[in-house]
Parts: C-alpha cells; sequence; structure tokens
C-alpha cells in the first residue's frame, strides 16, 4: 500500500452516513467496511493494515474487537482509535499509550443532546410524569391532588462531571430554571467550574445539598462503582438521583435498595450494565423511576454531528494535524515518529 493512502476501518456503520461521504470524498482515504458476522480469520488481516479504526459504541460492538494490548500488538501499523461518542470505555487507554496510539472521542458533539435529556428527566420526576402515566394506565378515577409534584425553579442541582455535557447541563438549569448550581470535578480549579456556571464543592457537601444529582463523568477505573450504597445514604431523602453518562458508574442493585427503602425519591436512568435492560430489570420495577435504554445522546442531531465531527478529526488525524479531542496526549511524541515512519510526515509537538 502507497504511503501516502491512509487506510482507516470500521464495522457495520457510522451513527449517521454524513461521515462516509465526507471520508469517500478524500482520495487518500481507503475507508474499509467490516462485519460483525464475517468470521475473526478474515477480519483481522483487514484491521491488521489499518491505520485508524472508529470503533463502536459498547452496546454495539460485538466479537473480539474491543481495543486492548493484544489487539494493538496484532495490529503494528495502527496509529489511531477514535470513539463514536463521548465515551471511550471499550479502549484500553493505557494500553493505546503505551502503543504509541492515539485515542480519540467526540465529546462535545452530543452534549446538546444529553444535556436536554437530562434536564426531561429533572422535569418528569419533579412533575410525577412516569408516575401518573403508569397509573393511568392501570386505574380509573385518578386523584390528580394526590400526585401533586414540584416545580425546579430555584432548587439545588448537583453535577458530577463539569465536561461539555455537565457545563451545558447547567448552563440550561441555571439559565432557564435559576437553579443553584453546584459542582464535583477534581479535575478544575474553582475559577474554571465558575466559568462553566456552577460552584465547586466535594462530593459530600454535593450529595446533602443537592434536590439532583446528575452524573457527567467518564466511566473508568476511577469511576465504575462510584455511585453506591454509601454515597445514595448521603443524598437527601427528597433527592433525585441521574445518569445519563455510563453504566457501571452507578450500583444498579445498591441505586433500586435506595429507593426500595425511600431513601431517595426517585432516579433518571438512561444507561445500563446490560444494554438495552431486560424487561424484569429491578429498576424499571419503580413507578419513581423513569427510564430511558441508552437514548440521551442519539437524537437525530446529535448522531449528525457526531459523525460529522469524527470525520473531520480523522481528516485531521491523517492530514498530520493534532486532533481536536485527543484523549491521551501522553502518546503523542512516540505517535509522531510512529506516524512518520508510517506515512512519510511527522505531526508537529503538542502546545
Amino acid at each position: 500500500m502507497s504511503a501516502n493512502i491512509k487506510r482507516l476501518v470500521f464495522f457495520e456503520s457510522w451513527v449517521d452516513d454524513v461521515a462516509i461521504g465526507m471520508l469517500q470524498a478524500r482520495s487518500d482515504i481507503d475507508l474499509v467496511r467490516l462485519e460483525y458476522a464475517r468470521p475473526p480469520g478474515e477480519t483481522w488481516p483487514e484491521l491488521e493494515l489499518a491505520h485508524g479504526y472508529q470503533i463502536s459504541p459498547r452496546g454495539d460492538m460485538k466479537g473480539p474487537w474491543q481495543v486492548d494490548a493484544a489487539m494493538l500488538k496484532r495490529c503494528p501499523r495502527m496509529l489511531a482509535i477514535s470513539a463514536t461518542g463521548a465515551g471511550f470505555d471499550t479502549a484500553d487507554v493505557d494500553a493505546c499509550t503505551a502503543a504509541g496510539v492515539i485515542l480519540c472521542n467526540q465529546g462535545g458533539t452530543n452534549a446538546e443532546a444529553v444535556a436536554e435529556h437530562a434536564l426531561g428527566m429533572m422535569i418528569a420526576l419533579s412533575k410525577k410524569f412516569a408516575i401518573t402515566d403508569k397509573k393511568m394506565r392501570r386505574e380509573a378515577g385518578v386523584d390528580r391532588y394526590s400526585h401533586s409534584g414540584h416545580d425546579i425553579y430555584g432548587k439545588t442541582v448537583g453535577i458530577v462531571g463539569l465536561g461539555y455535557i455537565g457545563k451545558r447541563t447547567a448552563e440550561l438549569c441555571r439559565g432557564l430554571f435559576k437553579m443553584r448550581v453546584l459542582a464535583y470535578d477534581p479535575y478544575l480549579s474553582a475559577e474554571e467550574v465558575a466559568r462553566r456556571h456552577a460552584v465547586k464543592v466535594e462530593l459530600d457537601e454535593l450529595l446533602q445539598s443537592s434536590d439532583f444529582v446528575t452524573v457527567h463523568c467518564p466511566r473508568n477505573d476511577e469511576t465504575f462503582g462510584m455511585f453506591g450504597r454509601e454515597l445514595f445514604g448521603r443524598m437527601k431523602p427528597t433527592a433525585h438521583f441521574l445518569n445519563t453518562a455510563r453504566g457501571g458508574i452507578h450500583k444498579e442493585d445498591d441505586l433500586a435498595e435506595a429507593l426500595r427503602e425511600r431513601r431517595i425519591a426517585g432516579a433518571g436512568i438512561d444507561v445500563w450494565l446490560k444494554e438495552p435492560p431486560p424487561p424484569d430489570h429491578p429498576l424499571l420495577a419503580f413507578d419513581n423511576v423513569v427510564a430511558s435504554p441508552h437514548t440521551a445522546g442519539v437524537t437525530a442531531e446529535a448522531m449528525h454531528n457526531m459523525a460529522a465531527g469524527a470525520a473531520e478529526q480523522w481528516m485531521t488525524i491523517f492530514d498530520a494535524g493534532v486532533p481536536p479531542r485527543l484523549i491521551n496526549p501522553e502518546a503523542w511524541p512516540r505517535y509522531r515518529e510512529r506516524f512518520s515512519e508510517l506515512l512519510g510526515t511527522r505531526p508537529p509537538p503538542l502546545g
């Protein structure tokens, strides 16, 4: 293969075909579609020749195609991995860095969709939409006064993780409903948190003060299983818990226990350990749980933005530029050398 042809592989489809059109317009990019149904013995040779790999979300990925050290060892030409959306938990960041492979995501491209979804769940829980909707479908003569809800105007929202989505959520809550916005993000200064429309607090204060606790952090070794019995126990009994980030950040059994014992008032859950969750999942038995099957970030607009953003980022990568959503800058020095060896040009230093 000519040194100036960059081979990019993906499985099945992009979330929006706009990416395929953008990338196929480039004569120097060889875009290769792989199929999960093909035997691994037929797929590995295709992957081993690739310079780039657009990975599927966790819920769509099948077979042995997650990015780990073993995969990267089999793919010596691999230079870059790109996630579909903001989440990149189907790739081992440390393994990528060790191999001199950069990892990118599409953080920010679906921020509006997820932030609106979280806000919609807050409204639905406060107004008891789930409870009254289900009751009206089961019973006649529902008493409206026994199901009065609450306004969210002026309430306190606690945001865990103040990245693109957390920032937009803070902006909506503060701007639309004059909510008091608290944020726990150990990686941001108080000044930066203030620029993102929130007040920086420790996790304990956030849990004890918030009427809504909404999770917008990545799933990683630090956050997996973060919300369990102990943290739910620190929340107000009138508070609601929301997770539109990633399944596994909260312990599902512990959340069900907290709801059963009325230690919190309700929950809005878009993400699950197994997706989609089975109909008999314990959390789906509660009327005060608003549930969705990981659809917060898959509006038509968000999918277009994610696909177009990924295509633009791939073109930047293959043009030896610095991608805008780089997850592991530690890999950059070795990546520059490998890029030069494989494709004949050298990306610039970072900074």
